[in-house]
């Protein structure tokens, strides 16, 4: 008999998800929007026999679970649905993770009854939350002896530790088993460390944090595929809930979805499934396409082929890998891929940016339908490329742009002030910091309201832009002779004070007074307890200070939400390893704070380090602006690009002769390819990784073609950032197709 359920095939741009959608419409008997049919109830025509019957989608009964790759990409999946549908029917759009962690929440006392677990509502860690945590826990075992032999530093190592859960988690491998499968699989040990060292850390950290009812993204995988899913009652609640699920690009799930969607198709779900031979993005972060092609047993196949008109990844992407992989091989690129050739990166990335700015002035393209992509974009690229064409009137969006909060003048702003209200945490404020915090909070709103209209609501306005009552210059002197360090007490006194204060000026006296009268009003509300927490602190600076009467930037407040989010996230943890501990932290690794004076400043000094060691970015839910997509030209590195599923006319590939074009690099977990299922615990040769970069990059070149329509560049550079020779594999390329840019010395 044939199976109802679908596995839809096809490479980029083909077509998948369009298609899944219409199979979801086909099962409700409203293809073209023919209402009548699923009203009626009227049969089909008997040609059509790809259901038996229609889902019958009512509020009294099992819904639909939909699954996508990531969060933008289920965004605009669920959007598609729901357009097509008109909205009438109930849909749970997720990514695997979501789902995961919203299926252990909600089942949390089942687990409770199943583990023995304290019953205590469960909190969610950050992974930078999760980061330190572990680090406190593990201090003491990972001596600087261990540091040594494993060749890198601690907050590496411990990443690295805290990943190999994750991965075991995502391949369904118990925490017990992760040592029976390091011992087989690390013969050539690239971290020196005994791997029964390494899974005992873990099994304290998951113990650890169990008792205290905090989750991980490792701890919720596991604690789903090991206990939830393979529990009988759990089993009954799922199949009730869901008649039919939609997934979406599995080549990019972990292999624990693969144990999901089989239960329910085992318990008389109907699926439909879109699987991208030339995809696995997330290949190298728990991604096991390999696993996942197996669900297609359960489905009747149906492959999805190109238009009629010739690709360029048909045209070029098994001619490129042949020519790379075999030099012997003659290649002729037609005119479609030139290339930008350069000395000197500096000069690469200045002539990329001209090339860019003429072909939009003289009307050839648009600047949304140009893409720059790079295997790694660091902070001077970005900067470059940015400020060159943001100079010539091109806006210029960079995908999914991780700069730490404390880029952000206003975050450390903000932390200066909280410095200078609570005692203790004089030791993080400097003269610096203080004239930085001046300027800032000074900031003139009418001028800001007609700077925001000149360049366009959402256009970032650089801190030199806007006009503010204390200039950088006043902002050094109040700085110089009003700022009293003091290790407990830091102060600010009286403009007075500074024997030549007439030179400040009016205006920059006034706004100098107004903040000092804050701060000694917040401070006497925090002696007498009457501010609830740093997090409500927060919120009426920005109140009274950044957003008053006025609304900033959209990237200005998505770092202002991200770092209100973060705060209350932290307090929420902070507040949960003091329960039962009688007003003191609980012990972290033999850490603990424990006066009542320091109960508020210990927490909040560890708060204001971990944000200025970078390690949180601003990216608040939702990531991106409402309304349409910004008319600017792409800035992404190639996985960015990739997991966007974007396409646009014109691609320049820049650092085209970078070795980073075939290397998984910040995309690739340590020890990802030992759980994989087809090769659990099996060595990782020399061998093996040739013919995965090999395979990486077919994967690359077929992809970024496929989602590029008119013309490629090929930006090249002899000499890296570093300075050094540039040899990657696709320099071939470069050096075979027309360069459109001679070289510059």
């Amino acid at each position: 008999m044939t199976s109802h359920s679908v596995w839809i095939v096809g490479n980029s741009r083909s077509g998948k998800t369009t298609r899944l959608v219409d199979h979801f419409c086909r099962w409700l008997q409203i293809e073209n929007h023919n209402f009548e049919l699923f009203y009626t109830k009227k049969a089909r025509k008997k040609s059509d026999n790809s259901i038996s019957k229609p889902l019958v989608l009512k509020q009294t009964e099992p819904g639909v679970l939909v699954l996508a790759a990531n969060d933008d990409n289920r965004r605009e999946l669920s959007d598609k649905i729901v357009t097509k549908t008109l909205g009438k029917y109930p849909i749970r759009a997720k990514t695997p993770l979501g789902f995961l962690q919203d299926e252990v929440i909600l089942f949390w006392p089942l687990l409770i009854e199943l583990l023995h677990l304290k019953a205590q509502f469960p909190v969610r860690l950050r992974p930078e939350t999760e980061q330190e945590l572990a680090t406190k826990l593990w201090r003491e075992q990972l001596d600087a002896e261990i540091l040594r032999r494993a060749g890198v530093n601690e907050y590496r190592l411990v990443r690295r530790i805290l990943d190999l859960l994750q991965l075991a988690a995502y391949s369904g491998t118990p925490c017990e088993g992760i040592a029976e499968v390091l011992q087989k699989g690390l013969e050539e040990d690239g971290i020196n460390l005994e791997p029964e060292f390494l899974a005992s850390l873990l099994l304290d950290w998951r113990n650890w944090c169990l008792e205290r009812g905090l989750l991980t993204y490792g701890i919720i995988t596991e604690l789903y595929s090991q206990h939830l899913l393979s529990d009988r009652h759990y089993q009954e609640r799922l199949t009730q809930r869901y008649q039919a699920i939609l997934a979406d690009d599995v080549d990019d799930y972990p292999g624990v979805a693969r144990q999901l969607c089989e239960t329910l198709l085992e318990h008389g779900a109907v699926g439909a499934f879109t699987y991208n031979p030339d995809g696995a993005v997330r290949w190298g972060l728990g991604a096991d396409p390999n696993y996942l092609e197996g669900l297609s047993k359960y489905c009747r196949l149906e492959t999805l082929f190109a238009p009629a008109q010739e690709s360029l990844a048909e045209q070029l992407a098994t001619p490129m890998v042949e020519f790379i992989t075999q030099p012997m091989v003659m290649l002729e690129l037609p005119a479609t891929v030139q290339s930008i050739q350069t000395t000197s990166r500096a000069e690469l990335l200045r002539t990329t940016a001209e090339v860019i700015g003429k072909a939009i002035k003289s009307g050839q393209i648009q600047p949304e339908e140009i893409a720059i992509i790079a295997p790694g974009l660091d902070a001077i690229a970005r900067y470059t490329i940015t400020e060159i064409l943001t100079k010539q009137n091109i806006p210029v969006e960079s995908l999914n742009d991780q700069r730490p909060l404390i880029s952000s003048p206003m975050i450390r702003a903000l932390l200066t002030m909280l410095a200078l209200v609570y005692p203790g945490l004089g030791r993080l404020v400097d003269r610096d910091a203080v004239a930085e915090m001046l300027v800032v909070l000074s900031r003139r709103q009418e001028a800001e309201e007609v700077l925001n209209t000149q360049h366009g609501l959402n256009a970032p306005l650089p801190l030199t832009a806007l006009s503010t009552h204390i200039d950088p210059v006043r902002a050094g002197l109040i700085a110089d002779y009003c700022f009293v360090p003091h290790p407990d007490r830091p102060n600010l006194l009286p403009v007075t004070s500074f024997e030549r204060w007439d030179r400040i000026g009016y205006a920059a006296t006034t706004a100098y007074t107004q903040i000092l009268q804050w701060i000694e009003k917040q401070r006497s509300q925090q002696e007498q307890r009457l501010i609830p927490s740093p997090i409500s602190l927060l919120y009426l600076a920005i109140q009274d200070f950044l957003c008053k009467d006025t609304n900033p930037p959209y990237d200005q407040m998505a770092a202002l939400r991200e770092l209100l989010e973060t705060a209350q996230h932290y307090w929420e943890i902070d507040t949960r390893l003091r329960e039962g501990a009688g007003g003191r932290r609980q012990e972290v690794g033999g850490i603990e704070s424990s006066t009542q004076h320091s109960s508020l400043s210990t927490p909040l000094a560890e708060f204001i380090q971990l944000l200025r060691r970078g390690t949180i970015t601003a990216n608040p839910y939702p990531l991106r602006p409402i309304g349409l997509s910004k008319k600017a030209v792409t800035l992404a590195t190639i996985f960015q690009y990739r997991s966007s599923r974007r396409s646009h006319r014109w691609h320049f590939w820049l650092d085209a002769g970078s070795p980073l074009w075939a290397k998984g690099g910040a995309a690739t977990l340590f020890g990802a390819p030992l759980f994989l299922q087809d090769r659990l615990g099996q060595p990782w040769t020399a061998e093996d990784e040739k013919n995965t970069e090999q395979e990486r990059l077919r994967r690359i070149l077929a992809d970024l073609l496929s989602r590029v329509s008119e013309k490629v560049y090929l930006c090249h550079s002899d000499l890296a950032v570093n300075g050094q020779e540039q040899l990657g594999p696709l320099l071939p390329l470069v050096h075979t197709c027309v360069s459109v840019i001679s070289k510059v010395a």
